[in-house]
């Protein structure tokens, strides 16, 4: 099974200075309006979901998914404080699926933020966040550059396109090797 992150080490994500240099606005911005269905992979604690729970406005929803039920429980308590838990749809998921069937061709966007090289099933993982997606929906896949080399990430990009994406634009991101998908 591939590495998944200790849930302690959420809180060290989540800190404000990550939020500082990975500012969400400017970040998902333009792939993120309002009225949206929306899909956080790996959102632990909501250090992105809830950005774009405002993002989506009140018509919109965000799907944050993760692995940790701690992190989710945060997640929800957060979402519940802010007044966003109307739009945030927290899911726990397991290892090999990630719970998405009933949301099939309902989301916009998809972000997988620090998480893809974690996922045991690539193929498997990318299929499911393909199936989700809307066609011609996004999906942003940002991993740390500090734990991904440049020859992973090719490869992930390459299984990417072989299951119903392309890629379209590599943001920059700091700290990170970035890639917009689109699904085809």
């Amino acid at each position: 099974m591939a590495y998944v992150a200790p849930y302690w080490s959420h809180w060290w994500v989540d800190h404000g200075v990550r939020r500082w240099l990975h500012r969400p606005r400017k970040l998902f911005g333009p792939y993120v309006a309002d009225g949206m269905t929306v899909i956080d992979v790996g959102c632990g604690m909501g250090v992105f979901s809830l950005p774009m729970a405002r993002m989506v406005g009140p018509e919109g929803r965000v799907v944050a998914v993760d692995i940790e039920q701690r992190a989710l429980n945060v997640l929800v308590e957060r979402a519940e404080k802010t007044g966003l838990n109307g739009r945030v749809v927290a899911r726990r998921c397991p290892a090999d699926d990630l719970g998405l069937a009933e949301f099939a061709g309902q989301a916009s966007f998809a972000l997988a933020f620090w998480m893809v090289h974690e996922a045991p099933d690539l193929p498997g993982f990318l299929a499911q966040v393909r199936a989700a997606l809307r066609p011609t929906g996004r999906f942003l896949v940002v991993e740390p550059r500090f734990h991904v080399g440049r020859a992973e990430f090719v490869r992930e990009i390459a299984t990417a396109e072989s299951a119903g994406f392309v890629a379209r634009h590599r943001p920059r991101v700091w700290f990170s090797r970035a890639v917009l998908l689109e699904a085809v």
